[in-house]
């Protein structure tokens, strides 16, 4: 650690060590972002066509009622000092009483957002499994009928709604062949019958031991998780098999193919290993829009996860749910950007 002169007033300065730099920089915008997020959220609690008092009092309340009420939610407060109180509460997980069961807002989404995290999880773990590998085969096989399924299969994945992917999946894989199980996260004979540890049901059910809710679950989740891996997968392909063009039209890749490298060293080795941080960022983008975009997935197969949740508030005039669902859903996009920058340190010696 060096040390300067301060020409002006003759002390020494230590400056700060790049990672300790880093780090400030990093907690810095974390939180610029995360209070960009909380204003506007609360931007869109004030302008939105709703009376929050009306919404817990109902219309046929006296005048008295309504303004106490209006006084108890500090609506007669300026904005600014409104708008700290509200930072103050969701600095500390309160995101007010949902209006529709009268319970805390922040254990509803602590309670429905596992179901969210588990479905997404399978889909985005079936969208690189499969859209990897088969974005890498279709850069390779440029021009081949495999490039050619490659491109029409993330087409259709872009193109055709998922609310009519999920209805005709239900209609064929459930109604007629019977190979899946219905709506929900397990038959009605299962509800309930594990303890809940993660939320997440396969895991508790593995964690019981109680492989028959286990297979009942499985059968539940496995069509709408393969609709949203395939929503994923169209995507990821796709940008693989671009990332993958790009590196197999360098210098270096030629020079490894005349020095008589095998095709598979030259793909995997050279031209895949130069594109994994590209990659992190569209697999961390994936997965985050797979975790809050799911809300017609979740309707469809009445997936009781926080998009649903953040539906039937909205139709419903809850407020505060629809505010901590959102607020939940930015944080998440903030945790993985995060955790895509770790994962850039990992894969690329120069991000260090």
């Amino acid at each position: 650690m060096a040390l300067t002169n301060d020409t002006n007033g003759g002390h020494l300065r230590v400056p700060l060590p790049a990672w300790l730099k880093t780090t400030f920089l990093t907690l810095g915008s974390i939180a610029v972002t995360l209070l960009g997020l909380l204003f506007i959220t609360f931007i869109i609690g004030r302008v939105m066509p709703i009376d929050p008092v009306l919404a817990i009092v109902g219309e046929r309340a006296s005048q008295e009622t309504y303004d106490a009420v209006y006084h108890q939610l500090g609506l007669d407060k300026p904005l600014l000092v409104q708008f700290l109180y509200y930072l103050w509460d969701v600095l500390h997980l309160d995101f007010g009483t949902s209006l529709l069961n009268a319970r805390p807002v922040s254990e509803d989404i602590a309670r429905v957002f596992p179901a969210t995290m588990e479905l997404a999880t399978l889909g985005i773990i079936i969208g690189v499994v499969i859209g990897v590998p088969l974005g890498v085969l279709a850069a390779v096989r440029k021009g081949s009928w495999i490039d050619q399924v490659a491109r029409v299969l993330a087409l259709v994945g872009y193109s055709m709604p998922i609310f009519w992917l999920g209805l005709m999946g239900l209609l064929v894989f459930y109604g007629i062949l019977g190979w899946v199980g219905g709506p929900g996260r397990v038959g009605i004979f299962y509800i309930d019958v594990v303890p809940q540890v993660t939320g997440m049901i396969l895991i508790d059910a593995a964690i019981d031991g109680n492989w028959d809710v286990f297979k009942d679950a499985f059968s539940h989740i496995i069509l709408p998780a393969s609709l949203l891996g395939y929503y994923s997968l169209a995507y990821i392909s796709r940008m693989t098999r671009s990332f993958m063009l790009e590196q197999l039209s360098a210098e270096y890749i030629t020079t490894a193919r005349v020095k008589g490298m095998s095709e598979w060293n030259v793909v995997w080795k050279h031209a895949f290993k130069n594109i994994r941080v590209q990659l992190i960022t569209v697999i961390a983008l994936s997965y985050a829009g797979l975790l809050e975009g799911s809300v017609l997935t979740e309707i469809i197969f009445s997936w009781p996860g926080i998009g649903s949740y953040i539906t039937t508030a909205l139709l419903s005039a809850d407020m505060n749910a629809v505010l901590g669902g959102t607020v939940v859903v930015g944080l998440i996009f903030i945790l993985l950007n995060i955790f895509s920058d770790l994962l850039y340190k990992v894969f690329d010696p120069r991000a260090k």
